[in-house]
């Protein structure tokens, strides 16, 4: 299946993702102290606001106190969230992780950059049937079905449309994780400088990300 860019097609180890969720959460309960990122930098958007200006940052830098409040819980919930993002970049598969949480914000769903590590990125995508034509990211929140792309220039060259934020990227998969009754709270986004990263191994690993993301979400 590595030239599906549906991530059903994929047969997952079961027993993968399990070892990688226990592994996770071994991390999130960790005791030493790790920074909750509140504020972080962004680039210029181009004309209508639908493309980042790779390598052009805007001067203030986003800040998610705006959407997320400081009470404890929420406080908790991001800690979780940081160790789960630590965690997938100490793997070195991956060049840039990120964990978005869909929110109504301006009377509009749209996707909120929660934790991440990587190049700086924007920090909202809106979530509609527009920017699903060109995003992956809109995409899969939309209509809760994961992506794969293990050669962005080949998707790219037939036919498929692509949002670039960064041109070093050559491999992305997209996945959403779900309530318990199945709807879609957000998605997982993770990018790679090199083809073909995304094997069955990689997979598990997100797969098992998006087990357990829906219960250190904050509110």
């Amino acid at each position: 299946m590595a030239n599906s860019i549906d991530f059903s097609d994929y047969v997952l180890d079961t027993q993968k993702v399990a070892d990688f969720r226990q592994l996770i959460e071994n991390e999130i309960t960790q005791t030493d102290h790790l920074d909750i990122t509140w504020q972080y930098l962004i680039p210029e958007l181009g004309e209508g606001g639908t493309c980042s200006l790779f390598g052009q940052l805007q001067e203030a830098p986003f800040d998610l106190t705006q959407h997320v409040d400081k009470r404890q819980k929420n406080v908790d919930a991001m800690a979780a969230l940081a160790r789960i993002v630590k965690f997938v970049e100490q793997q070195n598969l991956i060049d840039w992780f990120g964990i978005y949480q869909s929110r109504s914000i301006d009377n509009q769903t749209q996707l909120l950059k929660l934790s991440y590590f990587g190049k700086p990125s924007r920090p909202l995508f809106p979530v509609d049937e527009d920017y699903a034509r060109i995003s992956n990211n809109a995409f899969v929140a939309l209509y809760g079905k994961g992506r794969v792309i293990n050669n962005v220039e080949h998707y790219v060259a037939n036919g498929g449309e692509y949002y670039t934020c960064d041109p070093a990227v050559k491999s992305e998969v997209c996945l959403p994780y779900f309530s318990q009754s199945g709807e879609v709270l957000g998605i997982i986004d993770a990018e790679a400088f090199n083809n073909d990263v995304f094997t069955s191994d990689a997979l598990a690993l997100l797969q098992a990300v998006c087990e357990i993301v829906p219960n250190y979400l904050p509110e």
